[in-house]
């Protein structure tokens, strides 16, 4: 699979989101008050953007999944500007982020894991924004996380099922049977490749998701006036 093939589904995933987000955002009725973005808005985002592409390249292994999964905390700050500003801020931030490690970093994986990474972001900080963006409330902002942790762990263990392992297994020369025993050496549980995403793609999806939505829940009202009053 080329860096081409791979740049095209980047930005056509990109488009198709950022178009679902302005619509989610026309839907909660916007375009009768609050712009969808402004100057501030769009320098605030960067900002937190940036914040996002360092934590995206501070990864922590886990136990439970071999040495190549690690889990970062990048969803955070896409999620407070989600919460914060909407949808197609939220996008923007995970869009901004990846340009931004590519930038900083480069890529290792022919940008298969940067593609990755960035549908499996949106799957849930867009849900999650969405939700919250008909009714700023305690209430609908935890159930909005909850919706998220389950809308990314979904993606994330399909992506990993039918894109990425496949890909990997190719990419690097190794059969995906070796890659599911790297799993069995860990958990005798995974046998295959569908155990292999049970056990250990979706608890990984579902940790980072838990920890990113208790953080939110806990600094965003902190964070909600400063980040409005210097939004316009």
């Amino acid at each position: 699979m080329s860096i081409g093939v791979i740049l095209v589904a980047f930005v056509s995933a990109a488009a198709g989101l950022f178009l679902i987000a302005w619509f989610i955002e026309r839907l909660s009725g916007k375009e009768r008050g609050e712009k969808l973005l402004t100057t501030r808005k769009v320098v605030v985002t960067g900002m937190f953007s940036a914040v996002s592409a360092l934590l995206m390249l501070a990864e922590v292994p886990v136990f439970f999944a071999p040495g190549f999964y690690k889990i970062d905390l990048s969803e955070l700050p896409a999620l407070i500007c989600g919460f914060a500003y909407g949808p197609v801020a939220g996008v923007m931030t995970e869009f901004i982020k990846i340009l931004l490690k590519l930038l900083f970093k480069g890529t290792s994986t022919a940008m298969v894991g940067e593609l990755a990474n960035f549908v499996v972001g949106c799957f849930m900080v867009l849900p999650a924004s969405a939700i919250y963006c008909f009714g700023k409330t305690r209430a609908r902002a935890v159930i909005s996380c909850i919706a998220g942790i389950i809308s990314m762990t979904v993606a994330g263990s399909a992506m990993n099922a039918f894109f990425l392992l496949p890909a990997f297994a190719k990419m690097f020369e190794m059969p995906l049977d070796v890659i599911i025993g790297m799993g069995s050496e860990l958990n005798h549980h995974i046998t295959g490749l569908t155990s292999f995403v049970f056990w250990a793609v979706a608890p990984l999806n579902l940790l980072k998701g838990t920890v990113v939505s208790i953080i939110t829940l806990i600094v965003y009202k902190k964070l909600s006036p400063v980040m409005k009053k210097h939004a316009g």
